[in-house]
Parts: C-alpha cells; structure tokens; sequence
C-alpha cells in the first residue's frame, strides 16, 4: 500500500538563498510544506515571499538553539541566554541545562509565543504545523511547552521526529520520541506516522532520496493513506551566507539537485505515493480553514 508523503523544507528564512531554495523545491520538486524559522536574519525579507506558492504549507520552526539570537531580549527570557543574550549554539549544549531543570518553561513559552507572533504579523496565515531547529522538542519540558502551545494557536500538526539508527544516539530518540507521541495524542494534536531526516540530516542528494522511497515500496504502512515525513534542507550553492551556520558533511545544494530531479517524482509514481501537505493527517482539516486573515501582498517573486 502507498504512502502519503510529506516532504517540509526546514529553515525556511535562515537565507535569502535558503528561501529560494525551498521555493523552487517546491515549484520545481517535491517538497510540499516548510517550517518557517522567525529568528533567523533573512526571515523578514522572505516571509512575503510565500504569498506566491499558495500551495505550500508554511509551519513554524521554533528555535531555542543555534547561532541566531530570540526575539525577546535577556531579561524576558533569562535562562534561554548566555551572558551576551544568545541561545545556546545546539541541543547538545543546551540539553544539559534542561536535564538539569535549568530552563524555565515559562521562558520558553514567552519566546516561543513571540515567534508564533511574528510568523502570524509576516505571513498573514497561522502555521500550518509546528516542529522545531534541532528538534529540540524531543525533550519533555521543551515537549511540554509545545503541546500546550500548539492548541493554543490553533496548529493540529506537531512533527514526531524518529531515528532507525542503533548507536546510542539512536536509541535516545526513539526513547524520547515515545514520549513526545504519547504527550502529543494526549494533546489531541496529530503527527506524522513515520519520520525520516534525523538519520539524513544534510545528505538527501537524489540516490539518498530514491533510496528513501525505495525504503517505503518494500514495506507496509499501518493504515490507508498513512502518512510519512521527509525533512529536508536544501540551499542554493555557492550562498556565502551560509558560511555562519556550520554544518559539517553538510550538502544544501546536493539536497536541491535531489529534490528537484525527475528520476524521484518517477520513483514516487512508480510507487503511487501521494504527496501531501499536513492537512492530509486526520484531524488536521482544509489547510483554509487555517487562514485568519488573507495574507499580505507578495514582494516580486524571488529568483532562481
């Protein structure tokens, strides 16, 4: 039986080049939603540039880590920030603290609210999904926060990251990953049935891709219509601005190429899987009746 799968472009902002990237992924390619990251510098620029792919499923990249600061200073959120007011640079640095009960949950949910704030005040839309940079929502009291949030907001779709790996890392995830699904059922919210992108991080070039949906042909989904994940990251080559956000064996443009061969959309209709977006997961509803308010005028149509 077929799947329907859900390829999210994640970062959406991080650069003007990665935002062109996913639109012309999306325009060109396979990928059907993307999570938005509002803290990132070319998010302001970028964000009206989703007026011209209606079609594509904008979410909310919620961040606590990485190279960018939040969007509420250090006084409003005290323990999400170092003495310089900057998040801590990844989940692995950032975990410790959370095991430790160092992070207030209130903290978060102030800047992760002030990030839902400015996707809405941008994007003229609600988010059509949550998920988060790093997947730091895997952690319970980040999860927690999350949960909460989401129906809040009016989100029904929270991504349920996965890893198949059995190094230790692996086990980790899906031992939190576990957690979070009983957390998120418990909330009413939906997920995705299976997840891939944790394992792939950076490496989805075509064969990796074509390998992905060879991986779905030869094994059953749990129900009709059920529903898979592919988080990808593409990017333009050659984007200088990257150059902030190291991300060893990382291939931005390798991911685009993939993402935007014919020799994949033949594998998936090959294969009869059906793309979606999150409004395909029970309970999500028409992605419209996620839109409060029209969005605002689209800036030009950025270019390849």
């Amino acid at each position: 039986m077929a799947w329907s799968v859900m390829v999210n472009a994640d970062d959406y902002g991080l650069t003007e080049g990665t935002a062109r990237a996913i639109l012309r992924a999306h325009r060109d390619g396979v990928v059907t939603a993307t999570s938005v990251l509002t803290v990132a510098p070319a998010f302001a620029t970028t964000a009206r540039w989703l007026g011209d792919a209606p079609d594509l499923a904008p979410g909310l990249h919620l961040a606590a880590v990485g190279e960018d600061p939040p969007l509420l200073s250090a006084r409003e959120v005290p323990t999400l920030v170092d003495r310089r007011g900057r998040f801590a640079l990844s989940s692995v640095r950032l975990t410790p603290r959370l095991a430790l009960g160092r992070i207030d949950p209130a903290d978060l949910e102030r800047e992760f609210q002030a990030q839902h704030d400015a996707f809405v005040d941008a994007v003229g839309r609600r988010p059509s999904h949550v998920d988060s940079h790093h997947n730091l929502h895997l952690w319970p009291s980040v999860a927690a926060v999350v949960a909460r949030l989401s129906p809040r907001w009016g989100v029904p779709v929270v991504r349920l990251p996965w890893s198949r790996r059995r190094a230790p890392v692996g086990v980790g995830v899906r031992h939190l990953a576990r957690g979070l699904a009983r957390r998120l059922d418990g909330a009413g919210l939906a997920h995705p049935d299976r997840y891939f992108g944790i394992d792939e991080g950076g490496q989805l070039d075509t064969p990796a891709l074509l390998g992905l949906v060879r991986h779905l042909d030869r094994g059953a989904p749990p129900r009709p219509g059920a529903v898979v994940e592919i988080a990808v990251h593409p990017g333009e080559p050659g984007d200088a601005d990257l150059d902030r956000y190291p991300w060893p064996g990382a291939r931005r443009d390798a991911e685009l190429a993939g993402l935007t061969a014919p020799a994949l959309r033949a594998a998936l209709d090959r294969g009869r899987h059906t793309l979606v977006g999150p409004e395909a997961l029970p309970g999500a509803g028409p992605r419209a009746s996620a839109v409060p308010a029209p969005a605002p005028p689209a800036g030009p149509p950025p270019g390849d």
